[in-house]
């Protein structure tokens, strides 16, 4: 078939030859545009920060007012409400640990209150469904009362085992971009700026290279502009990250606030351990390289070596063996 039989009627080779290249240098001319267009990621995020600390000055300042919320979370609402999850004494200690995931909002609480309670009944009526009302496995009975109560407990402590995931994957980024925060810090401080435009800063520095860091230093300044006790906001902060590290720099910062000592020289020192726990970290993960390449070295590579060096030699031996008359 050639290329001429392959077009719509009508249509000649020479049109669609130029068609195709129009849209060639079209599509190409597109490329080369967005590639070219200048896009500052910054301004987004900085939106979305005095967006918050908006939300944040609104909430501390006036009386809270119910926005509309949707149908879904309505709905959560009232089961959590009914069954008086928000009351009971491990709220306090929940909230903790969602802001130490990254949700801070009320209604991340009452998400994981009702994903809580109900899992295990939506996982329990699931697994009763698929093990014993259409056999899906085809256990034995023995089996499938263990798969029931496996799926049962995975429903339980499925929220807890995605927030737990999700706090270590924020504390790790928060990590990783602690000593360059702390260096901006030091800079801003010798510069002569207060505690509370330090830290400002640094948020709006941060907000594209590490939005984590950026929202915790830049909730805490707003906290820090708010709150009569001042070394407050500071423990609220080391209280969301629970790291060593974030600690640290709470805790020289309210001494310096409580005795005025330099926070320029404090922040120095804390941005050189910092800096240097993270080379540990990675010599540490450099060490177990070796290690856990082990495994796969025998596994996927020994096998196709001995193929190549060891196949010839057998070969060769079969053929003179078949040779022979064996």
């Amino acid at each position: 078939m050639t290329f001429a039989e392959l077009l719509p009627a009508g249509v000649k080779p020479e049109v669609a030859i130029i068609m195709m290249a129009a849209l060639s240098a079209a599509v190409s001319l597109a490329a080369v545009w967005s590639a070219l267009l200048h896009r500052d990621p910054a301004t987004k995020r900085v939106r979305a920060l005095a967006a918050q600390r908006d939300r944040l000055r609104a909430g501390l300042l006036t009386p809270r007012r119910r926005q509309g919320r949707t149908q879904s979370m309505n709905m959560m609402r009232q089961v959590v409400d009914s069954l008086k999850l928000l009351k009971t004494d491990q709220v306090e200690k929940t909230q903790v640990k969602l802001s130490r995931a990254g949700y801070r909002s009320k209604d991340a609480l009452v998400g994981y209150l009702f994903c809580k309670f109900c899992l295990p009944f939506i996982f329990g009526g699931v697994a009763v469904l698929l093990v014993y009302g259409f056999d899906a496995f085809n256990l034995e009975p023995m089996q499938k009362v263990l798969a029931a109560v496996a799926i049962v407990v995975l429903g339980a402590y499925g929220p807890d085992l995605y927030i737990k995931n999700m706090t270590q994957k924020r504390q790790e980024q928060i990590r990783r971009a602690l000593p360059d925060g702390l260096d901006l810090m030091v800079i801003c401080a010798e510069a002569g700026l207060s505690l509370d435009a330090t830290l400002s800063r640094v948020a709006e520095e941060m907000a594209v290279s590490a939005p984590e860091l950026s929202d915790e230093v830049g909730l805490t300044s707003v906290e820090l502009g708010f709150f009569q006790d001042r070394a407050k906001a500071l423990q609220n902060m080391s209280n969301r990250t629970d790291l060593s590290a974030m600690r640290g720099m709470a805790n020289t910062m309210i001494q310096a606030e409580r005795y005025g000592t330099p926070l320029a020289h404090s922040l120095r020192v804390l941005s050189a351990e910092s800096r240097e726990e993270r080379i540990l970290k990675a010599e540490e993960k450099a060490a177990r390289l070796p290690a856990l390449l082990t495994v796969p070295m025998i596994v996927f590579i020994l096998p196709p070596l001995f193929i190549v060096l060891l196949g010839p030699a057998a070969l060769d031996i079969v053929d003179a063996l078949t040779g022979l008359g064996y």
